[in-house]
């Protein structure tokens, strides 16, 4: 077989069928939708999938492993996962911080 997500790190069979039904075949398809969107994709598909899915993306991303993200970096993730996502054909941001 020859899946491209499968070539990325952190992504085994069963994150990349996720993603597969979630419309996500390849690279290209993660940078455009980033870890958040993606994550956010399968979400909504109805599967239930822990934060680890999302920073695996993430070092996908960065041709890191997950556990190397710094905990700023996952902080900085889990904030924008609770920001609400943003309108269709607009750039994503980070939401702004709620005092």
């Amino acid at each position: 077989m020859n899946d491209e997500l499968l070539r990325l790190k952190n992504l085994g069979k069963t994150s990349a069928q996720w993603l597969h039904a979630s419309g996500i075949h390849s690279l290209e398809d993660l940078r455009r939708l980033g870890s958040v969107g993606a994550y956010r994709a399968v979400r909504a598909r109805g599967f239930r999938v822990s934060r680890v899915l999302l920073y695996a993306i993430e070092g996908a991303l960065l041709d890191i492993p997950w556990n190397q993200l710094s905990s700023d970096h996952k902080q900085a993730l889990n904030q924008a996962l609770d920001c609400p996502p943003p309108p269709p054909d607009t750039p994503s941001s980070f939401c702004e911080e709620r005092s």
